[in-house]
């Protein structure tokens, strides 16, 4: 029996869909370390589990993996998905003897700093940028690359804590909340403009194995600067050809480049006005933002499993066949409070029918979510995009969300 710890801190769903994933693959035991047991039906996804007061804790986790070891045996592999945790779970693996991604290699997609020295050592485009600890840093980075330009976190995820800025005043104002140090390092990049997509991978053995591009629209960041546009990611059916060819080329080698050797990958880049490509950010976890459940309807398969295979079993399930174009679009609301109303489902039904997959609505009552994610999703497919383009336009003008 294999030993597979598995890091959850709260039990949502999108976390433990990886769990079940890995408890479902043979002669494995599924032990668990969380602040959170999980309940109901998956009470009993871990066999075993220890619950600790900060799972980003590296040495929590080294103890309670350790424990599990005087109680089972060698542990076989040390996974969790989620982006902050992927350094200490490699500094557990360290520890512990066990294969998997090292701690430099985590590093370097966690420090958005050193991925991007790391990629333009290879000769691969991306955002100019500087590690900012100092006003007087970011305004000599102003100066050089102009604006718009961002701010973020060395060890940002996503658009989260990312500030869009416009000019002067703008800055200082930035500066003023984040109050970059020596010990405070803040990332400043340039802003890159252009339509935004994401390339994924499951690489296995350092060659990506499994591809896939979505296309953002509008960009997350224009949607976290705008609490009512209501965000579309696009899965297109076929990804051959001149749209997509470079980018591939160019995901691929950022994998490489940074010494992933198993596990999965998410990559956001831009097409810039001019054709030209750059990188915005990669990290070796899953994609967030529904888009796993999304390559499952493309693919007519269960690419949880797929992401399970490579980690726990050095295996490789595919080629898989792109079936389908799929579209999310996720459901926001102008206003602030709580959810008072869905509208417009009946309507949205009857249009659409049989092309909604899935779909996940907002409880009445439950507080607007802060996220580009927004209060909920709705999924749809068909075999042609362009089908799939015109149901989320229907998705988008058909849904209310009404706040109190």
């Amino acid at each position: 029996m294999r030993n597979v710890l598995f890091v959850a801190p709260y039990p949502i769903e999108t976390t433990l869909r990886f769990a079940r994933a890995v408890a479902r693959l043979d002669g494995v035991r599924l032990l668990g370390v969380y602040h959170e047991p999980p309940r109901g039906s998956d009470a009993r996804l871990f066999t075993d589990g220890i619950q600790v007061r900060d799972a980003l804790d590296p040495q929590q986790l080294i103890e309670a993996a350790r424990a599990f070891e005087r109680g089972y045996g060698k542990l076989h592999r040390v996974l969790g998905i989620l982006e902050p945790l992927q350094v200490q779970l490699a500094q557990v693996r360290e520890a512990l003897g066990v294969p998997g991604p090292t701690v430099q290699t985590a590093d370097l997609f966690r420090d958005k700093a050193r991925m991007k020295d790391e990629l333009r050592r290879h000769g691969l485009p991306c955002a100019q940028h500087r590690t900012i600890t100092s006003a007087a840093e970011a305004s000599a980075f102003a100066d050089h690359v102009g604006y718009p330009l961002v701010l973020k976190p060395l060890a940002g995820m996503g658009c989260k804590a990312t500030w869009r800025i416009t000019g002067p005043t703008e800055l200082r104002s930035a500066l003023d909340a984040v109050r970059p140090s020596a010990d405070n390092p803040v990332l400043a990049e340039e802003f890159l403009r252009g339509r935004e997509y994401s390339f994924e991978t499951i690489t296995v053995g350092g060659e990506p194995r499994f591809q896939s591009f979505t296309r953002y629209l509008p960009t997350p960041l224009e949607v976290v600067e705008n609490p009512w546009i209501q965000w579309v990611v696009l899965h297109p059916r076929v990804i051959d050809g001149p749209e997509f060819d470079d980018a591939r080329a160019l995901g691929v080698r950022a994998v490489k480049a940074l010494g992933l050797e198993t596990g999965f990958t998410h990559m956001e880049w831009f097409r810039r006005e001019d054709g030209s490509l750059a990188i915005g950010e990669i990290a070796a976890r899953p994609p967030g933002a529904n888009i796993v459940s999304g390559n499952n309807y493309v693919h007519d398969a269960d690419l949880y499993r797929g992401w399970a295979r490579a980690v726990v079993d050095e295996a490789f399930d595919g080629p898989y066949t792109r079936k389908y174009a799929v579209g999310t679009a996720f459901l926001r609301g102008a206003g602030r409070g709580r959810v008072a109303e869905v509208a417009g489902l009946e309507a949205l039904r009857r249009h659409l029918g049989a092309h909604v997959v899935e779909m996940r609505l907002p409880a009445v009552g439950a507080p607007k979510a802060d996220t580009y994610e927004g209060d909920g999703y709705i999924m749809v497919r068909d075999p042609d995009l362009e089908v799939v383009k015109r149901a989320m336009v229907h998705v988008i003008e058909t849904v209310r969300i009404g706040y109190l």
